[in-house]
């Protein structure tokens, strides 16, 4: 049996990036640790967790500048000295980063690092190439598998010195789920306080200006048609400014906060069109799920979406702060039921390339070859 060491420096990630990887690497008959930071509520591990991992508790900060990730480089160094690790699987900038330092450190390997999205993109400020591109290129000389999830990150990957790098499209949607979950459409939209006529456009993502909740707003106050209802499921600090917002533009009436919610499945099942503005991506899951739900989607035009949506097929490819933009596209799908079930059927075929399965394939294959 071998003993593998998973990081992310956010403990829901164990939830969200993390369980296909833990679960391959169980399944493969080995001892899995997963370290994070499991200070805030969002991020605690449930009991299942604790059963089927080991887990430890590493004070990781999402902010680089932090001097607690200095006490975090120092803990997963500890932990690595202690347990022996057979390989690492780092993902997150920050816990990708201590922990190939660390690895480096302790000479621990083969180490595997996937790369949810890089900081520097087309695009992306200047200071993130200045700053991220040199990090990244010169840890990659102590990654014996650098992994990248979306096409321009393969691109840039490939410059670097990384012992091998792989291309694989996410962390993989569940594409079962959607066709075996059974949703009474019309009672789930009751419960969403929903009415029978109704468009229910939905978004999902943290309510933080990466996510572009703003622009989705405003584009809303521009649409034509009244019978509309904008569900937004997610939470964060932008909530109560982004509330105000609503207000200030007169649609407040229409807007749904919903917080976060364990039955995504169900509300993208129960609604019509999948609104995602965001300005920086890797591959999103919440888009993959939209489209396995079979909704049509309106995205931003970068990094990662473009991998998923094809403009005029699967839905709109529109740039970030294009408001009138994503205003029309709006206008045009909820005018044209033929259209939206035509985009529909597209994107519950065109997912599949994205299954669960065929990741879980894919990393099984990377792991035995380390």
């Amino acid at each position: 049996m071998k003993k593998i060491l998973v990081v992310s420096h956010m403990g829901r990630h164990l939830k969200i990036f993390s369980h296909s990887d833990l679960r391959i690497y169980k399944e493969l008959g080995n001892e899995v640790h997963f370290a994070s930071n499991f200070e805030l509520e969002i991020d605690k591990p449930t009991d299942k967790d604790k059963l089927d991992f080991i887990l430890h508790d590493i004070p990781f900060s999402r902010s680089p500048y932090s001097f607690k990730n200095l006490k975090a480089y120092k803990k997963l160094k500890k932990l690595m000295y202690q347990e022996k690790y057979d390989l690492i699987h780092c993902q997150s900038p920050v816990g990708g980063a201590l922990t190939r330092l660390a690895a480096h450190a302790t000479k621990t390997s083969p180490v595997i690092y996937t790369a949810h999205g890089f900081h520097f993109f087309k695009g992306a400020p200047l200071k993130n190439w200045l700053i991220y591109y040199p990090i990244e290129k010169w840890l990659a000389r102590f990654t014996d598998a650098l992994i990248t999830i979306n096409k321009e990150d393969y691109s840039s990957a490939k410059k670097f010195k990384a012992k091998n790098t792989f291309y694989i499209p996410g962390i993989g949607v569940d594409t079962s789920k959607f066709k075996s979950l059974e949703v009474e459409r019309e009672q789930k939209r009751t419960q969403l306080g929903v009415k029978k006529d109704e468009i229910v456009i939905l978004s999902i993502g943290e309510l933080i200006k990466r996510k572009n909740h703003e622009t989705a707003l405003r584009a809303l106050a521009k649409i034509e048609q009244q019978n509309i209802v904008f569900l937004i499921c997610g939470r964060g600090e932008l909530e109560e400014p982004l509330r105000n917002l609503s207000v200030s533009l007169g649609i407040d009436k229409k807007v749904r906060f919903l917080g976060f919610r364990n039955d995504i499945p169900e509300i993208s099942l129960a609604s019509d069109i999948f609104l995602f503005p965001s300005y920086q991506e890797g591959l999103p899951l919440s888009v993959m799920e939209a489209m396995s739900a079979g909704l049509p989607v309106v995205c931003s035009k970068i990094r990662g979406n473009t991998d998923l949506i094809n403009d005029g097929e699967g839905g709109y490819l529109i740039e970030p702060d294009n408001i009138d933009g994503f205003a029309q596209a709006i206008n045009d799908l909820i005018k044209n039921v033929q259209l939206r079930d035509k985009m529909k059927q597209h994107n519950k075929e065109y997912i599949m390339n994205f299954d669960i399965g065929i990741i879980k394939d894919k990393l099984s294959e990377i792991y035995i070859n380390l």
